[in-house]
C-alpha cells in the first residue's frame, strides 16, 4: 500500500474507473473516462498534501499488480471516512478487509483520530459485509455526494497492529491526544530556545489555557503540537458551539515536512467529535494563506476577545473552518472569553 500518485491514473482507470460493476456503487454511478481517472488521482494527491493521509494504491506484493484503491478521506461536513474500490477480478479475496484494517490501524494507532466513518449505498451488500467484518457499527443515514447513504462508524479499540506493509511517507510519526494544555517539557523542547515562537508577545494579550493537546512524536521526541478548547461563542449575536484552535508549533528542524497540516487536520476531527460546529483560529496575517490552502476561510467581520480589563477587538487575523454547514458571520463574532 502506497499513497496514490498521478502516475497511477492508468492503473486506476483499468482496475476501477472503467469497471461498471465497481463504479455503480460510487458517486458517479457508472464507468468513466481516462481523464476522469487522472482527475481522481490529482484529487487524491491534493488530499495527501492537505491532510498528510488519504487513499492508497493497493498492489499485489508478489506481482505489483494494481488491485484497487483503499484509504481515508476527510470530508469537511462528515469527518474522516474509509472508502475502497477493488478490481472485479480481485474481489472475494479479502483484499478490502486486509487493506481496510491497515487504514484503521493508521487512523487510530498512528493518527489518534477519534472516529472513522464509512458511507455506502443501501444495496451494496458486499461492502456492508466488509465494513461489519472490520468492526463498523450502523450509525444512521446521511446525504453524501448527493446520494442517500447508510453511515457506519468505527471507534478506537485495542486491536493488534496491522500485519501489512503501508508506506504513508510518515516515517515513525505518531500523534498523541491528551486532555489539558500539554506538557511544559514538550513545549520547551518544541520552542528550541525561541522566546516567542508564535510572535505574539508584543500584542500584550492574556491567553486561555487549552483544554486538549495533540502532540506529534517522532523518534521518541515531540516534533509538533496544537491545542484547542470548546466554548459557546456568538456569531452575529447567536450562540454556536465552537472550538478554538491555537498553539500550533513545529520544531524548527522539522518544518516544511507537512507535519503541521496533519496535526491541524486531526485536531479538527477531535473538535468535531466533541460537538463543535465551527473551528476558529487566530493567526498573524502572513499565515492566513497557509490555512487557506488547508480549506480554512478568513473572516472579514470584527472579532471581539475578552481581556482582564474588558472586551477588545482582536488584533489578529481570524480563520474559520465549518463543520456543520453553518453560515459564516456577516456582522461580527464574540469569542466570549480569552483568545486561544
Amino acid at each position: 500500500m502506497e499513497p496514490i500518485r498521478r502516475e497511477d491514473s492508468g492503473d486506476l482507470f483499468e482496475a476501477v474507473v472503467s469497471q461498471d460493476s465497481v463504479m455503480r456503487w460510487l458517486a458517479t454511478g457508472q464507468a468513466d473516462s481516462r481523464s476522469a481517472a487522472m482527475a481522481m488521482c490529482d484529487d487524491h494527491v491534493a488530499h495527501w498534501t492537505r491532510h498528510g493521509y488519504g487513499d492508497f494504491a493497493v498492489r499485489d506484493a508478489a506481482t505489483h499488480a494494481f488491485l484497487g484503491r483503499v484509504g481515508l478521506r476527510n470530508r469537511a461536513q462528515h469527518g474522516v471516512d474509509l472508502g475502497f474500490a477493488v478490481h472485479p477480478r480481485a474481489q472475494g479475496r479479502g483484499i478490502a478487509i486486509e487493506a481496510g484494517r491497515a487504514c484503521l490501524d493508521l487512523a487510530f494507532r498512528r493518527l489518534s483520530l477519534p472516529a472513522v466513518f464509512a458511507f455506502v449505498l443501501p444495496g451494496n451488500t458486499a461492502s456492508i459485509t466488509v465494513l461489519r467484518r472490520l468492526g463498523a457499527q450502523a450509525d444512521g443515514t446521511v446525504q453524501s455526494s448527493g446520494l442517500h447513504c447508510l453511515r457506519y462508524r468505527f471507534d478506537p479499540a485495542p486491536t493488534a497492529a496491522a500485519d501489512h506493509v503501508v508506506d504513508d511517507g510518515g516515517a515513525d510519526l505518531r500523534l498523541i491526544h491528551a486532555p489539558g494544555p500539554g506538557s511544559p517539557d514538550d513545549e520547551t523542547a518544541l520552542r528550541d530556545g525561541l522566546p516567542d515562537p508564535f510572535e505574539v508577545n508584543g500584542l500584550g494579550l492574556v491567553w486561555a489555557d487549552k483544554q486538549h493537546t495533540l502532540t506529534a512524536v517522532s523518534e521518541g521526541r515531540p516534533v509538533a503540537s496544537a491545542g484547542w478548547l470548546l466554548r459557546d461563542m456568538t456569531f452575529d449575536g447567536l450562540p454556536r458551539r465552537t472550538a478554538g484552535l491555537g498553539s500550533v508549533l513545529v520544531y524548527p528542524a522539522c518544518r516544511g515536512q507537512g507535519i503541521a497540516r496533519t496535526v491541524i487536520s486531526v485536531a479538527v476531527e477531535h473538535a468535531r467529535g466533541a460537538g463543535a460546529e465551527t473551528v476558529i483560529l487566530l493567526c498573524r496575517p502572513e499565515l492566513a494563506s497557509f490555512y487557506t490552502q488547508l480549506g480554512w476561510n478568513q473572516l472579514s467581520v470584527p472579532v471581539t476577545v475578552q481581556q482582564p480589563d474588558g472586551a477588545q477587538p482582536s488584533p489578529l487575523t481570524t480563520m474559520i473552518y465549518d463543520l456543520a454547514d453553518r453560515p459564516h458571520p456577516s456582522i461580527g463574532v464574540d469569542l466570549r472569553g480569552l483568545p486561544f
